[in-house]
């Protein structure tokens, strides 16, 4: 699984009612199937808590808060906004998915998916209107969990997945270029083309200084972990360089390195009071794609990253707070200056490895945060940008997840297609278009396999009961000449339904005198589905010839009575059971061959 996925006005009335020691919140208002499905972990995770999970947990937060601070800052700067927005959103954002969400050790906060999307809008809509797109988005998120769509986002195709990680990878990467090799450029175009034709024009532009410290910075990363696994080797490589800029520059006066303090002047150590922001309908209406991409996108990397934890702990996400617990963060941190927030599989998994098992290690990680960024800030200014260019383009090598993308390439070739597509998407236009066109592509692919496996047989003359079960008794029944059986082996949607029109229209020269339809294995049939049956039954009716519908499930036999299709064809001519069908459909022709022999 790719390392993107694994780093990484509306008010309603709710009522809380207790029930078998699990707090249910009723949404009053509106009409749902069944109650919400909201249920907090750290409310079961409270109950029998104790001092040495309070150990674990504690030990486990105060680990995950030192990971997360270098990458806080890191992809705060990255998406265009300060190292300041980048922590307190981590802060905020990683408070409310611990204390809302549906994970026992998921850990929130700004991750390097979001990159892309987010300076593409502070580009063109500015900080106003991404706080809006969050806001949306986190509207969209709780909507998402309350309507049950959780186990749904977790059925979008792997491929298209790869793609969109492989892309913002690509795209993260040539991002850090500039402050990496210290070409000292401004107004970089944000397209990926452009953008690296002004790099390839200003190559020779590269500041020795800067390059060494990014490749000092590159090698402790990469080196730390041969060392010691446990220890972050983003924040041992910020440390180190640090320091060791500070101290050349103490006595090489002229030496000169930019530093998040050079680019990001007076940054405070205060947390932002909370703001408004004016929504309009033409403001809606021109954010509503961005805030869509932030919703799916979250929602992918959530619930992604929570398998992938479920699969370590062998615990259980409730898919649907999860939703709920992201929109809830991705609502608040818009009023504090906050970019969008989502699960973290990096941090998360950090969390597991040192012992967390609770909502609470997330929350103590959000505690050490928040120290840090009341008494440490300062500290901050001396870290070097090349540094932090280091840290991302290690993070979007881990993004890229290029063994998978070897993997996928010995898969078929709609699989091939499909991450290329989705890949030149993300990379050459943006995040919004790939995200639009990725989960269309999905769709399709959906409805392609469905109906590959979805048959559709053609029976006479004989017909084996037993066919297509796991019967060893075989009834085989003889079939009057003049009778067709068609055996639709799969939802009757609407592009079954015209596959299935075709073969009818097919089988016009040769017209029977009955068609059976065999409708056993269908679950489910759509308006379209309806439609071609009806038009079916009435132009076999003006041809005289009978149809005799059989097996039809319960669910489907509704569908069917509310369609009114039963008094169109006749209740009698809705058999429980292919036999009495066949006996039907028999009875039929030897009362119209004894007719035409009396004629």
């Amino acid at each position: 699984m790719p390392q993107s996925i694994l780093d990484n006005e509306i008010f309603c009335n709710f009522a809380a009612v207790k029930k078998d020691c699990d707090y249910i919140f009723l949404l009053k208002g509106m009409n749902f199937s069944g109650t919400i499905d909201f249920r907090p972990k750290i409310l079961s995770a409270l109950r029998n808590y104790s001092m040495s999970r309070f150990k674990d947990d504690l030990i486990a937060g105060i680990v995950v808060g030192i990971v997360a601070l270098p990458l806080a800052i890191a992809f705060g700067i990255a998406s265009g906004v300060t190292p300041t927005v980048g922590l307190i959103t981590a802060i905020l954002g990683g408070f409310m998915v611990s204390a809302f969400g549906g994970n026992s050790v998921q850990i929130g906060g700004p991750t390097g998916a979001f990159i892309v999307i987010v300076y593409n809008i502070i580009a063109v809509y500015g900080l106003q209107g991404l706080a809006i797109a969050t806001f949306i988005a986190g509207l969209i998120l709780v909507v998402m969990g309350l309507f049950r769509l959780g186990t749904v986002i977790k059925f979008i195709p792997y491929p298209i997945v790869v793609g969109f990680t492989a892309g913002i990878a690509l795209t993260i990467f040539s991002t850090q270029i500039n402050d990496f090799f210290g070409l000292g450029l401004s107004n970089v175009p944000s397209e990926f083309i452009p953008k690296w034709g002004v790099y390839i024009q200003n190559f020779t532009q590269i500041d020795i200084s800067t390059l060494i410290v990014g490749l000092a910075s590159l090698f402790i990363i990469i080196g730390t972990p041969f060392i010691s696994k446990k220890l972050p080797g983003a924040l041992i490589a910020i440390i180190v360089i640090t320091v060791a800029v500070y101290l050349i520059k103490l006595f090489v006066p002229e030496f000169y390195v930019e530093t998040i303090g050079d680019r990001f002047s007076g940054m405070s150590s205060e947390i932002p009071a909370p703001h408004g922001f004016n929504i309009s309908m033409s403001t809606i209406n021109q954010l509503l794609p961005s805030a869509f991409t932030i919703a799916v996108l979250c929602a992918i990397e959530s619930l992604l990253s929570a398998t992938v934890a479920d699969g370590v702990t062998g615990s259980h996400t409730n898919s649907n707070t999860e939703l709920i617990g992201q929109g809830i963060a991705n609502i608040t941190v818009p009023f504090f200056g906050g970019i969008p927030v989502t699960g973290a599989i990096a941090r998360t998994m950090t969390n597991i490895t040192n012992g967390g098992r609770t909502p609470v290690a997330g929350i103590i990680h959000t505690i050490v945060l928040l120290l840090i960024f009341l008494f440490l800030m300062p500290l901050i200014n001396y870290v070097p940008m090349a540094c932090l260019a280091a840290v991302l383009i290690v993070v979007s090598y881990n993004m890229s997840g290029w063994r998978t993308i070897i993997g996928i390439f010995k898969s078929p070739k709609s699989d091939i297609s499909v991450l290329i597509v989705t890949f030149l998407l993300t990379v050459i236009f943006d995040l919004t278009i790939a995200i639009e066109i990725g989960l269309l592509l999905a769709v399709v692919l959906f409805l392609r396999r469905v109906m590959e496996n979805t048959q559709i047989k053609v029976y006479s003359e004989q017909l084996d009961v037993a066919e297509g079960t796991e019967a060893t008794t075989h009834e085989v029944l003889d079939v009057a000449k003049g009778v067709e059986i068609y055996e639709i082996d799969g939802p009757f949607f609407f592009g079954v339904a015209t596959k299935f029109d075709e073969l009818m229209r097919t089988s016009m020269a040769n017209k029977p005198l009955v068609r059976i339809i065999r409708m056993r294995k269908v679950p489910f049939i759509d308006s379209t589905g309806l439609h071609n049956l009806e038009i079916l039954i009435k132009s076999s009716q003006k041809d005289g010839i009978h149809v005799v519908l059989s097996g039809v499930q319960a669910t489907v036999h509704e569908t069917l009575k509310h369609a009114n299709i039963d008094k169109l064809i006749g209740a009698d001519h809705i058999c429980a059971h292919i036999t009495s069908a066949v006996v039907m459909a028999n009875n039929i022709v030897s009362r119209i061959n004894a007719n035409s022999i009396n004629a």
